[in-house]
């Protein structure tokens, strides 16, 4: 049975977590509906399953001391969150969100705690869509489109590039944004920073691949560009962009993370932490 004490404690508690709940569901209905509507985070669901299961894995190795100098996070946090919800700045929200379970954990758990639960909470910023992804899909695919007709060109096509536009023999073409590739390589990203803290290595050898990511994820969706163009140019824009197009993004991706784990073994980064087993 629990004590009169030990049971308004946890009703005190449990009140207080409605009301954090309440908080904070503006932000999470935000994330909820980027994650259903945004092609570039429809990974975000994810992340908050992965920094639990990390969270889960690493807590009983956690030696808890509570610590009244995670209040200041706290309320930091806390203000931040406020003042970007009133301006519907929903991603600094988000951050701040975030912020906001880094204090509660160095609150309720000590600072020791807050250092070894460090990367699932830091992992969290991968769900939150930042204003900056997006706005990259134009340059990135202008640059995948000069990169993959030069290419192209350098193997002897008739073909030429004005801006994402495309003229080949047969077809006239455009490499909008789903051909940018940004959306491999957010979710590549991603992917490696779970990959990169998981292996036992250095944390230059880590270093190294987690920077490695991004160009491996470029060069894997600019080949696969060139290949679209050239399936366009041997069978048609159809048979390049509606069939070619939608089963080839998943095929590149695949083999840019072999390429990354390929990496990662010549890096000596080849066994997973014995601490996560």
């Amino acid at each position: 049975m629990f004590s009169p004490l030990r049971r308004s404690h946890t009703l005190l508690y449990a009140l207080v977590g409605l009301v954090g709940l309440l908080v904070l569901l503006p932000a999470l209905n935000w994330l909820a509906h980027e994650w259903w509507s945004n092609d570039y985070y429809s990974h975000g669901v994810l992340v908050p399953i992965v920094s639990a299961f990390f969270a889960w894995r690493l807590l009983p190795r956690v030696q808890r001391r509570p610590s009244y100098l995670g209040l200041f996070l706290v309320v930091a946090a806390l203000l931040v969150y406020l003042a970007a919800l009133a301006q519907r700045a929903l991603f600094v929200a988000s951050l701040g969100m975030i912020a906001l379970f880094a204090g509660l954990t160095w609150y309720f758990l000590g600072q020791a705690a807050l250092r070894r639960l460090a990367f699932p909470l830091v992992f969290l910023i991968f769900m939150v869509p930042l204003p900056f992804v997006e706005a990259s899909s134009l340059p990135l695919s202008m640059f995948t489109g000069q990169v993959s007709t030069r290419a192209l060109q350098a193997l002897g096509f008739d073909v030429i590039v004005n801006g994402t536009a495309v003229t080949l023999p047969n077809a006239n073409l455009v490499v909008g944004a789903q051909c940018s590739g940004l959306r491999s390589i957010v979710a590549l990203v991603t992917l490696v920073a779970v990959f990169v803290y998981v292996v036992e290595g250095s944390w230059s050898r880590k270093l190294l691949l987690a920077l490695s990511a991004i160009p491996i994820a470029i060069l894997g969706n600019t080949l696969r560009v060139t290949s679209l163009l050239w399936v366009a140019n041997r069978w048609g824009a159809e048979a390049g962009f509606t069939y070619y197009h939608n089963d080839s993004g998943i095929v590149f991706f695949l083999v840019a993370f072999l390429c990354l784990v390929l990496f990662a073994r010549l890096l000596g980064c080849r066994e997973i932490r014995s601490d996560l087993l």
